[in-house]
């Protein structure tokens, strides 16, 4: 919001803002490889009197989402697909003046917690360019830590937009479900699993996003209740002494990195100082429901191939988790729907207990650092579909979770590794609780600010 001041009060103009950005996105791709294409030649249609007028984005390549823009979905196997109609959140972004000059990386189908497919090769991490940007938006967080620009668009369907968000230092909030709508083509996606939100810097960018682009689209299947004010300013209001509860267990297996445990119980340490009641507890999640969850997002996720994309893809042309997928997925039933949903309801009911008992639950966002290009191996025929989720919950096994029950969650960049990587911590929220999550971000941004953190590539 600082960068579209200075153009309201015409310190700068717009034009020098996006040809500054463009020069920074394209120095950022250079050691990044964050980009699936040139910059926009010209930017995309916006409203430059919007309250973010001006100022430079990227959406993501994540599906058909801006008219007339072509999208991969990061695979080799979709060729000349572009979407038909604005998705409804592009038409929000565009409505509040957001200028989309490029689009960035994600992993093959969005399947993976490390961008590297195939067909763009790996996306480096500004902070330490060996290591992944995890996924499945991990260009936009890339462009975002290096400077290049000040948000991203992203998704989130298991962790994409809050893995992302730890792995690269920045404020990653999945809001809940109905929050941000998900239409026009769509009714829900991914059962409910999946919203479309953004990457930022800053908790204060990402409550004045929020207040521009949240609310019902017409149509739209679910509604989250409004706020009682604009989040913008609730994060200048004191949210009084909560009730936050704190777990490093994950629930889908694995271990957590002592370092990634230390900065969530730092974390809680604060939150104690600031003067809020911290306990350690987690709701009683069943991991084998969250994974057979999962799958829902999975089969949509290949359903949405097969029927979106202008030709059948070659499997010849697929990595190797991704021609199980489809295979999966076809061969998917409604019994196997109706098991899938069962468990679904099973996590909901145990994460709304839950919250009815406590505030806020803090936990880390990953359950390791950022990990070295290659560690989560998408390119090979060993997994099926529950297997390869398995493996990714257990390098992120804090985050979909919250996809599968609908709730608000958050990744804050609270820590930093002895190697100076970013460790992300994440507070979840009851539904419709969004505002709480950024009250309580803006009191940890104050009390630990990492705005000053720099990595090693930096454009801005």
């Amino acid at each position: 919001m600082g960068l579209r001041e200075l153009i309201r009060t015409r310190e700068v103009s717009a034009a020098e803002v996006e040809a500054c950005a463009r020069r920074a996105l394209e120095q950022a791709n250079g050691e990044l490889n964050a980009l699936t294409q040139p910059p926009f030649d010209p930017s995309l249609a916006h409203e430059p009197e919007g309250p973010f007028g001006g100022v430079p984005f990227v959406i993501k390549d994540s599906g058909p989402f801006a008219q007339g823009v072509p999208f991969t979905i990061g695979s080799r196997a979709v060729q000349g697909a572009y979407a038909l109609v604005d998705h409804d959140l592009m038409g929000r972004f565009r409505a509040a003046g957001l200028v989309a000059l490029g689009q960035s990386t994600a992993p093959e189908f969005g399947l993976n917690f490390a961008t590297e497919s195939v067909r763009y090769g790996p996306t480096r991490n500004p902070w330490n360019p060996k290591r992944g940007v995890g996924g499945s938006s991990g260009g936009a967080a890339a462009l975002v830590a290096a400077g290049a620009v000040p948000l991203a668009h992203a998704n989130d369907a298991g962790g994409s937009i809050r893995v992302p968000a730890a792995s690269c230092g920045l404020v990653g909030l999945k809001p809940g479900l109905g929050r941000t709508p998900c239409g026009p083509m769509s009714g829900e996606t991914a059962f409910g699993q999946l919203v479309e939100f953004a990457v930022t810097r800053t908790v204060r960018d990402t409550a004045h996003l929020l207040d521009a682009v949240s609310a019902p689209a017409v149509g739209d299947k679910y509604q989250a209740p409004p706020p009682a004010r604009p989040y913008a300013e609730a994060i200048r209001t004191d949210p009084g002494r909560l009730r936050i509860a704190l777990t490093t267990r994950p629930w889908t297996g694995g271990t957590v990195d002592p370092q990634v445990a230390d900065a969530a119980v730092t974390a809680g340490q604060v939150l104690e100082w600031i003067g809020h009641a911290v306990t350690e507890a987690g709701p009683d999640v069943d991991g084998d429901a969250v994974v057979e969850a999962a799958m829902l997002t999975v089969v949509t996720t290949g359903g949405a191939v097969l029927r979106g994309t202008p030709r059948r893809p070659d499997p010849a042309t697929l990595e190797g988790v991704s021609r199980r997928v489809l295979s999966e997925t076809e061969d998917f039933t409604l019994l196997d729907v109706m098991s899938a949903t069962e468990a679904q309801n099973g996590v909901t009911r145990s994460v709304g207990r839950f919250f009815q008992e406590h505030d806020l639950l803090l936990t880390p966002t990953l359950g390791r650092l950022p990990a070295p290009h290659g560690t989560l191996k998408y390119d090979h025929d060993g997994h099926s579909a529950r297997s390869w989720l398995r493996r990714l919950f257990t390098y992120g096994p804090f985050t979909a979770t919250f996809n599968v029950s609908g709730n608000p969650a958050i990744s804050l960049p609270l820590g930093q590794s002895r190697e100076g990587l970013p460790i992300g911590v994440q507070l979840v929220a009851a539904h419709g609780r969004e505002d709480l999550l950024l009250q309580v971000a803006a009191q940890l941004e104050q009390a630990v600010p990492w705005r000053d953190r720099t990595p090693q590539v930096y454009v801005g």
